[in-house]
């Protein structure tokens, strides 16, 4: 959300504003032609969830770092890496030297299940596992245990997805990727044979895209296992449903129930691994092991469905099931954490409140991404909804809203800062110096890249 605010900012000012609405101009001609964007940003590598969200096996998705990296290189765009807004340096320090400051910092925390024995061994949370498979330093640690033959992953959007899908994919497709080596050493002796993706309501609202369901169907070595119960009288509503949701639900029903093809069989029987979704489910407990140490099992609550369309809602009918298994991921959102005293929070929705990108109730400072709207949308999303706060930004200097009438002293007064209290910032270039090394690791290994894991590591190769 960061690059792409930045990346508003000085596609604007590239081209003397011509590209804001004419009529908007007419009546306020603001010399926005100088904006100058600095970037802060906690780890020494930039690039955030791109490089620690998007799956491995999803490179075409991370092209957008090549946008990301003309931005950074832009002559009134910098970079400023192993900075920690609101501890390093304050947000009310940043708006002393800056005329604005855009809060775009994500959404680090997990939603929990709430339910008992989530925190025994086996259980992880789907924004923890990816960090594992992706290189997040925090997550370098994890090591989840995959020697159980049954893995059940609660949520049913993409992220969950993405999960199965790594759980589940040869070996020879992942080595090829920029998946770190110490999650491909751990998943290539992995004994998971099964997942089951779970999620409270019903087929007509799963929350998957249908690229990542075509992946799944389409996934080598494994087969589709679903409970042909669950979607009886699904069929007849397609006709009633809008094209997206239509198309998703058509494939869901072919894998789900239809009969396949003879190659299609062909491959399903000789499939050693399974997948499935299950529907109208809700976690009640994970099930400890006989020495209460971690997961054996989960209970799920049987729901039902009340309520039409799209507003329906799950109610629980009173009955439970128990499955067996060792590991259970919890993908059942994300959340952003407060950053700093001075900057207001909505606990209960987990976001900055903010009016069209505008923190309430504090001049110059302003929001886009997971922090402004929470942690939904795909990377699209993202893009238009950033766009969105630079436009709002833009169009306060053009109304007066937002003062730049005074000289402000920017990165000067903030390294200023940052050196008194021992911060050596990473530049882009630093960063390029650890971009070429994990690019070179990852040659002598058939990769993209072998990720730094470790953050120390990371500033040691900057600075070399």
């Amino acid at each position: 959300a960061g690059f792409y605010t930045a990346q508003h900012l000085v596609k604007v000012s590239d081209v003397s504003a011509q590209i804001l609405d004419q009529s908007f101009l007419s009546q306020n001609p603001v010399p926005i032609y100088y904006v100058q964007v600095d970037i802060y940003e906690r780890l020494p590598v930039p690039f955030g969830l791109v490089r620690f969200g998007v799956a491995p096996d999803h490179p075409e998705v991370k092209n957008v770092i090549n946008t990301f990296t003309q931005t950074a290189r832009h002559a009134r765009c910098s970079f400023h890496g192993n900075v920690r807004v609101g501890k390093d340096v304050t947000v009310e320090e940043l708006q002393e030297a800056y005329h604005a400051v855009v809060l775009s910092y994500g959404a680090e925390g997990n939603r929990t299940m709430g339910v008992p024995g989530e925190d025994l061994a086996g259980v992880y949370s789907a924004k923890d596992f990816v960090g594992w498979y992706n290189g997040l330093p925090r997550n370098r640690d994890l090591r989840p245990d995959l020697s159980c033959e049954t893995a059940v992953i609660l949520g049913q959007g993409n992220v969950a997805l993405d999960v199965a899908r790594m759980l589940l994919s040869p070996v020879d497709i992942l080595k090829k990727t920029d998946i770190t080596q110490h999650a491909l050493d751990a998943l290539a002796e992995s004994s998971v044979r099964r997942v089951l993706i779970v999620g409270r309501r019903g087929p007509l609202q799963v929350a998957c895209t249908i690229k990542e369901l075509r992946e799944m169907v389409n996934l080598p070595g494994t087969r589709p296992e679903m409970e042909v119960s669950e979607f009886e009288g699904i069929a007849e509503t397609l006709k009633a449903l809008a094209r997206p949701r239509k198309r998703l639900t058509e494939l869901l029903l072919k894998a789900a129930i239809e009969t396949p093809g003879k190659e299609e069989f062909e491959r399903w029987n000789r499939a050693e691994r399974a997948w499935g979704f299950r529907f109208l489910r809700r976690p009640l407990e994970v099930l400890p092991s006989t020495d209460l140490i971690r997961a054996a099992g989960i209970r799920l609550a049987v729901n039902r469905l009340e309520g039409d369309g799209e507003g329906v809602w799950a109610v629980a009918t009173g009955e439970v099931e128990d499955v067996e298994c060792g590991l259970v991921i919890s993908s059942i959102g994300y959340k952003s954490l407060p950053i700093d005293p001075a900057v207001p929070f909505d606990a209960r929705k987990a976001i900055i409140p903010n009016t069209m990108g505008r923190v309430q109730q504090t001049a110059g400072l302003y929001c886009s991404g997971w922090v402004k709207r929470g942690p939904t949308g795909v990377i699209a999303t993202t893009m238009n909804d950033s766009f969105d706060t630079a436009r709002t930004l833009l169009q306060d200097i053009g109304k007066g809203t937002l003062d730049v009438s005074t000289v402000k002293p920017g990165s000067q007064a903030v390294s200023a800062l940052l050196e008194k209290r021992g911060v050596k910032p990473v530049s882009f270039s630093d960063w390029e110096k650890i971009d070429s090394e994990e690019t070179r690791r990852g040659e002598t290994r058939g990769k993209p890249r072998e990720k730094m894991l470790d953050v120390g590591e990371m500033l040691q190769v900057a600075r070399a």
